[in-house]
């Protein structure tokens, strides 16, 4: 008697080519659903990031209007945060422990300063992502006030 003999498949094994060209027609299909999500969110993100950042530069510019009296001049601007500006005393800083980062906002401009402020003691205000004044979205500007469409 024979042994049994083994028959082997000539099938390979693997993926067809229609078969990898459905994957790769689904993958794009949720990528180009999932992208504008993701990009809306990073988008958003800048924006409260951009918030907490003006929030916390406020209460700065309170603590050192505190120790010196007022706040800083607009010609003086934020960088009185950083270096004592000459002529002021009561100076105890530098305020920020982060230097002159924490004066850019998420998008790479600096944040715009304006002493006396047309909404308050002072305004501090970033013009969104386009760095123009006004907008919607992600170019909209944030700001220390409230009203007028922009962000409180």
């Amino acid at each position: 008697m024979r042994p049994p003999t083994h028959r082997r498949s000539h099938r390979r094994h693997g993926f067809t080519l229609i078969e990898l060209l459905v994957v790769l027609v689904i993958l794009g299909l949720v990528s180009a659903f999932a992208a504008p999500r993701v990009l809306d969110y990073l988008s958003g993100a800048k924006r409260d990031t951009a918030q907490i950042q003006i929030e916390r530069l406020s209460e700065v510019l309170d603590l050192y209007k505190l120790e010196v009296g007022q706040y800083p001049s607009s010609d003086h601007g934020l960088e009185a945060l950083i270096e004592k500006p000459a002529g002021v005393s009561g100076w105890n800083g530098p305020y920020l422990k982060k230097g002159r980062e924490m004066l850019v906002d998420p998008w790479g401009n600096p944040y715009q300063y304006r002493q006396p402020g047309e909404h308050g003691a002072f305004d501090l205000f970033s013009h969104g992502a386009d760095g123009e004044p006004g907008g919607q979205g992600e170019n909209a500007d944030v700001t220390n006030w409230s009203g007028d469409g922009a962000s409180s």
